[in-house]
């Protein structure tokens, strides 16, 4: 015992090393990650503890467990680690999905406003109102670049997350199978939603923009 506190001390303090080393480098993607709701920064937290304490239940003596129970024990910590990256990617996707949506409904409400008033705007009013919307035109293109990269992430989670609960399932850790599979049927029936209200509304922007094409 005293030698697997000194292990693990060991470990824990190259760790800490490592963490200090890089702080200065890491200043600039902590402030990136502020302005990311309160929630999905706690959900990075929860994956960082989670991490450190997968590595733990490997320092054993030789003979503590059989070779079944190490097969069910790393199965289980690999269902974990799985679940906590589904999560973090599926709340980052409904993130980047709901501020591309958002970012399309203003531009739609701006361009229905320039179509309307189109008659009635002065050559200063026009061309301000011209200049939002090209704004808000880089931005739902920005959003839409966003959305993209994120979903490649989350369905690389989702594969991740199946072949976890695959993996769970042969090593007859059969709970932490069903529930991993049950984290994946909630991750696609969340971002399935979402995706649905994204497409709502691409065709809402797309016929404002049709709207506009004619008036001018």
């Amino acid at each position: 015992m005293a030698v697997y506190r000194r292990n693990f001390f060991a470990v824990g303090l190259s760790w800490a090393s490592s963490l200090l080393s890089r702080s200065s480098s890491s200043r600039s993607y902590s402030r990136g990650l502020a302005v990311l709701p309160t929630l999905l920064r706690n959900n990075w937290k929860t994956l960082s503890v989670t991490g450190a304490l997968c590595a733990v239940p490997f320092i054993q003596k030789p003979g503590n467990l059989s070779n079944e129970d190490r097969v069910w024990r790393a199965s289980s910590l690999i269902t974990d680690s799985a679940k906590t990256y589904l999560s973090q990617t599926t709340l980052v996707l409904l993130d980047s999905i709901s501020n591309y949506v958002k970012a399309m409904k203003r531009l739609v409400t701006l361009q229905k406003h320039y179509v309307d008033s189109i008659d009635r705007l002065s050559s200063v009013d026009e061309d301000k109102i011209w200049q939002l919307i090209l704004r808000n035109r880089q931005e739902v293109i920005d959003r839409r670049k966003d959305c993209k990269k994120f979903e490649s992430c989350w369905k690389t989670a989702i594969n991740l997350a199946e072949l976890a609960a695959k993996a769970a399932f042969n090593a007859g850790a059969d709970q932490a199978s069903v529930t991993t599979k049950d984290s994946v049927q909630l991750a696609k029936s969340q971002v399935e939603e979402f995706q649905q209200i994204m497409l709502i509304t691409e065709t809402q922007l797309k016929d404002s923009e049709a709207g506009e094409s004619g008036r001018l």
